[in-house]
């Protein structure tokens, strides 16, 4: 259940003016933003696992034995995030980073709408982007659309891949780095779409919170960190709370 308008506008301008003075935030999402773009929640009701065994399907052991299995999965999911757009919290965070309110945003999705809708200094912790290379000869193709993501084999004999980190592989160092030191380095978080269980992301609000800063979340429904560590719960969608964000400090 969502907060009522009194509250949430409270809450949202609430936390408006604390990036205003402490920011800029560091942004940390997950699917929960990109679910009013037709994207599901890998968890849950409709999600991804409901449907496909990660360990059996998602697992990088498996894509190296056996692709053409793995290839079943990442088949559905690369045909769900080809046809999305980003949504209306993509855009207001590509504009609340242009006008220098955003730090870093650090997201636990791979469908690389914060870089559609325009952010720059995405922190991609479970790799992303659209296109696939060569698990042997490294040839790279271009993903636009559903219709590119044949052939899953290449000339050489090798097969494609998307650039994701898969189960039993570790998150690149270079993100994982960046963004704990972003994370000590933040007076306030802005934690939006995600219930922050999944590890090592799930530490970054801990790490802030840790070095006195503020801990902001976007949750349509509390989560583990509502009750613990957060300062300011705004209980909304992403798009609606994020809109108004965008509104208070933009004008």
């Amino acid at each position: 259940m969502e907060d009522d308008s009194s509250v949430l506008q409270e809450r949202i301008g609430e936390a408006a003016e604390i990036i205003r003075r402490r920011g800029p935030a560091l942004v940390l999402t997950g699917a929960g933003i990109s679910i009013d773009s037709g994207i599901p929640p890998f968890r849950g009701p409709g999600g991804l696992w409901e449907r496909y065994d990660p360990e059996e399907y998602g697992h990088i052991e498996v894509l190296k034995r056996d692709p053409e299995k793995a290839w079943i999965m990442l088949r559905d999911m690369l045909t769900t995030i080809l046809k999305a757009r980003p949504n209306e919290a993509h855009y207001a965070l590509a504009e609340l980073e242009r006008a220098g309110f955003i730090s870093y945003v650090v997201t636990q999705n791979v469908d690389g709408l914060h870089e559609m809708a325009g952010s720059r200094r995405v922190l991609n912790f479970h790799g992303g982007g659209r296109y696939l290379y060569c698990m042997k000869c490294s040839s790279r193709r271009e993903l636009e659309s559903v219709e590119d993501i044949d052939p899953i084999k290449c000339t050489c004999g090798g097969y494609f891949r998307p650039p994701y980190v898969f189960f039993g592989e570790p998150i690149p160092h270079e993100v994982l780095s960046r963004s704990f030191i972003e994370a000590t380095r933040a007076d306030v978080i802005l934690v939006i779409g995600t219930s922050a269980g999944v590890y090592p992301a799930a530490q970054l609000p801990y790490e802030v919170k840790r070095h006195g800063g503020v801990v902001v979340e976007v949750n349509p429904s509390p989560t583990p960190l509502t009750g613990t560590i957060t300062d300011i719960f705004i209980q909304s969608g992403s798009s609606d709370a994020l809109v108004k964000l965008k509104e208070y400090l933009l004008g």
